[in-house]
């Protein structure tokens, strides 16, 4: 019998998975921060004018708190396959399977989708750079901003908000109403 497939959520994953989850637990990951340190060239942007999304940026003191998402045993291959084609579609990503602790303490091993700062679409920017580019930008899934606050929304719903998440909305409210 094969282990189960849990994928770990901690951006659009969570409001948007492409699939209904098996099962669904609130999880940790050590080690790792959720970051807007990806330029966006498709989804969230253009080449000419790439917008910013969510990565897993490793940080040895940092914990990233999202969903794990178990998948169907009979769904596993399928589902696999269409969550690569969504989060591997450029070199930004990089899949990697990591050791979560679910919210009760138990230990579990995840699919996650994480940045390679080798990559052209790494990048280090501040808040401040992060809002401008987040309050302008729009790719083929649309605007930008409509990404981070729908994320930042569901955080908060399911009880894991991410302040460092919601200065950055409330910024991007701001910059958009200036605009």
């Amino acid at each position: 019998m094969s282990a189960p497939v849990w994928i770990f959520a901690y951006g659009s994953l969570i409001w948007n998975p492409g699939f209904a989850p098996a099962e669904t637990r609130r999880a940790r990951l050590q080690g790792w921060r959720r970051s807007f340190c990806m330029r966006s060239v498709c989804f969230r942007g253009t080449p000419e004018a790439p917008g910013l999304v969510l990565a897993l940026d490793a940080d040895a003191g940092a914990s990233c708190t999202g969903l794990a998402l178990r998948v169907a045993d009979h769904e596993a291959e399928t589902v696999l396959a269409e969550v690569r084609a969504r989060e591997l579609v450029t070199d930004a990503y990089l899949e990697r399977r990591l050791p979560l602790q679910d919210e009760h303490g138990a230990n579990l091993e995840a699919i996650a989708y994480v940045i390679d700062p080798a990559g052209p679409q790494y990048c280090a920017l501040d808040p401040e750079e992060q809002a401008r580019i987040i309050a302008s930008s729009r790719g083929a899934r649309g605007e930008n901003r409509d990404y981070l606050w729908v994320t930042a929304h569901h955080l908060a719903g399911l009880g894991l908000p991410d302040p460092e998440l919601e200065a950055l909305a409330q910024r991007v409210r701001a910059l958009s109403a200036e605009g």
